[in-house]
């Protein structure tokens, strides 16, 4: 039985679990979530009520969380490339690299869009100013640390670049990455060369008028 991935292509979390499968070539069924597509909403809502996306569907197993779904591939569904090395220590290093990006710059991106949708009485500068602060702290530690490393756990790409592809490449668009960060302008541009991620990013094309900043005209 094929496997099922109920996603967004324009969401970054969708994208996550979207460059793992296509990083190994695994043959998938995409279950579009979209209101046009009420069959595929109700099938999502049965499958996970808390109805956060990516969802991945293997026979009678219902996989959630867009890291535990790039392991569970892993395991289940290996492909060429390992995500997630053998050796307990280097692994260790890609979860925290993995939690680093979920974390310090994905989730106050989302915080600055989420206030951007809320009716002007609702919106939350201070929350806003500190998310910016944020990402300018994380954009800070990340130069540092790929100073010297081509990927983001060393030397082979793995599953914590498959998430920091599209945070970066939304947080670049929310909060621009600065001069003062060379070596995350270099790692983004190096992210966006890789086929996997690059498919991602012209499979969501289509839908860029749903980013409500404003989707900028580059990348």
């Amino acid at each position: 039985m094929a496997l099922k991935l109920y996603a967004h292509p324009f969401s970054s979390y969708s994208q996550k679990v979207l460059i793992a499968l296509y990083e190994c070539s695994t043959p998938f069924e995409f279950r579009f979530l979209s209101h046009d597509n009420p069959e595929v909403m109700t099938e999502f809502a049965a499958l996970w009520p808390i109805k956060r996306f990516p969802v991945l569907v293997d026979g009678n197993r219902t996989v959630t969380e867009a890291s535990i779904i790039i392991e569970y591939l892993g395991l289940y569904h290996p492909g060429p490339v390992p995500l997630l090395p053998a050796d307990a220590r280097a692994a260790l290093e890609v979860r925290r690299m993995d939690r680093f990006f979920d974390n310090y710059i994905s989730t106050p991106q989302q915080k600055i869009i989420y206030d951007s949708l809320r009716a002007e009485p609702e919106r939350d500068p201070r929350a806003v100013a500190e998310a910016r602060d944020m990402l300018d702290t994380a954009y800070g530690w990340l130069d540092k640390v790929m100073a010297e490393r081509e990927w983001a756990a060393g030397d082979a790409f793995s599953l914590a670049d498959c998430g920091a592809a599209p945070f970066l490449f939304y947080a670049d668009w929310t909060h621009r990455i600065g001069p003062a960060f060379p070596h995350v302008l270099a790692y983004r541009k190096r992210l966006l060369a890789r086929p996997s991620f690059a498919r991602a990013v012209d499979e969501a094309r289509p839908y860029r008028s749903l980013f409500p900043l404003g989707a900028p005209d580059r990348d």
